[in-house]
């Protein structure tokens, strides 16, 4: 998938003497997003996934109006565990490599399980 480095996607703490870049929080969207659009065909009907673990080493950086794409890869299935090998390269360079893993989950279960503990949260606030 493809994406513009936009400001509210870029860093702004270095200072004034340094363009906004992409920040990496938002990179790692990226990757989620992309590898979870990848894998939307092959999931059942009910099914979604959630991301379980991402390692990701950020390369270069970005600046604004630039484009970056995304490239997830399906590697390995291991039961409801599907890794992905994901690179991301602006208009320059590489700017990013790793793995991302997402689990299927059943969209009524994880629904259920989130209700559960909003319950369980709005409960212990009213003990205290």
């Amino acid at each position: 998938m493809e994406y513009t480095v936009t400001d509210e996607v870029s860093i702004h703490f270095m200072g004034p003497d340094v363009p906004p870049v992409l920040s990496t929080p938002s990179l790692v969207l990226w990757i989620e997003t992309t590898s979870h659009e990848n894998l939307r065909p092959v999931l059942g009907p009910g099914e979604d996934s959630v991301g379980i673990l991402i390692q990701v080493k950020h390369l270069a950086a970005t600046p604004l109006g630039m484009k970056v794409r995304v490239v997830s890869k399906l590697v390995r299935v291991e039961g409801r565990v599907y890794t992905f090998e994901i690179e991301a390269f602006d208009e320059a360079e590489k700017i990013a490599a790793g793995m991302h893993e997402r689990a299927s989950v059943s969209v009524a279960k994880f629904a259920g399980r989130v209700a559960a503990k909003q319950a369980r949260a709005r409960n212990a606030v009213r003990d205290d």
